[in-house]
């Protein structure tokens, strides 16, 4: 006979906020995995021609598969073919900059990144997944300012992954984290406190 009882719903928010604190003392105190889950971002594409943007969104599967199995420059194209249709669409300059990338051309990865947050207004999916990798670009090059707001800007539309480096890349975070560490340690192993 198995226990069907679920701890998991017998503790309270409380209680896993601080069991979250003890076992990831890293993150900002207060965050509980499964509790702020990320909303389904979609973009708008309300405004562009449905036969064209059918067109565009069959360019776009095309290179994704062409950039999975490893052909980038076939991708690059297909990207760039779904571009020249709907030039006012953020989806494939964003596409295109994952291709641009793996290729080693960070600085057309980064301006096609930049096309895409703009056309997108900032918002949804597209600006989302574009403000994430422009910031990875920007830890990359040791620009942690830029980086930081630009993972700010995903994790407020609600990217975790953003938040998190938005979390590690914050000094402040940082430095409230490592006290937070060393006191959760203390806690944890109270006689070597005892000895300093």
């Amino acid at each position: 006979m198995t226990d069907s009882t679920d701890t998991s719903k017998m503790a309270s928010a409380h209680d896993r906020a601080v069991l979250q604190a003890i076992f990831n003392p890293t993150t900002p105190l207060g965050d509980i995995p499964g509790l702020n889950q990320e909303e389904e971002l979609i973009d708008d594409d309300s405004g562009f021609d449905t036969e064209l943007l059918k067109q565009v969104k069959e360019l776009e599967m095309q290179g994704v598969s062409a950039a999975e199995a490893g052909d980038l420059q076939t991708a690059v194209q297909l990207f760039s073919q779904a571009i020249q249709i709907l030039p006012q669409r953020a989806s494939a300059y964003n596409n295109r900059a994952q291709a641009l990338r793996l290729q080693g051309d960070t600085a057309g990865a980064l301006e096609d990144l930049h096309q895409a947050i703009t056309l997108s207004g900032g918002t949804g999916r597209t600006s989302c997944q574009a403000l994430v990798q422009r910031g990875l670009l920007h830890r990359l090059a040791c620009r942690d300012s830029e980086a930081r707001a630009d993972f700010e800007k995903a994790a407020a539309l609600g990217s975790e992954f953003a938040r998190q480096q938005a979390v590690v890349l914050n000094p402040y975070a940082a430095l409230c984290n490592k006290m937070l560490s060393e006191v959760i340690n203390q806690l944890r192993n109270p006689e070597i406190s005892e000895m300093h």
